[in-house]
């Protein structure tokens, strides 16, 4: 698998009933609960309701291309 960075779109949703979106930077082999932990501790430290911590309600999808 490639290594560089690249872009991913992490989608959690939050108790209120909405989805958070957040643009995580990491390797293109990087590991999917690496990503969502990533996002969640970014949500978790912002101001909006709290989300769901559960990695299957996510949706994780690479959006950017190879940075190099």
């Amino acid at each position: 698998m490639e290594s560089g960075c690249c872009c991913w779109l992490v989608v959690l949703p939050a108790v209120d009933g909405r989805q958070y979106a957040y643009r995580v930077h990491a390797p293109a082999d990087a590991l999917l609960a690496d990503l969502f932990w990533d996002a969640w501790h970014c949500h978790d430290e912002g101001p909006h309701p709290r989300a769901w911590d559960l990695f299957d309600a996510a949706v994780i999808r690479r959006v950017g291309p190879h940075i190099s």
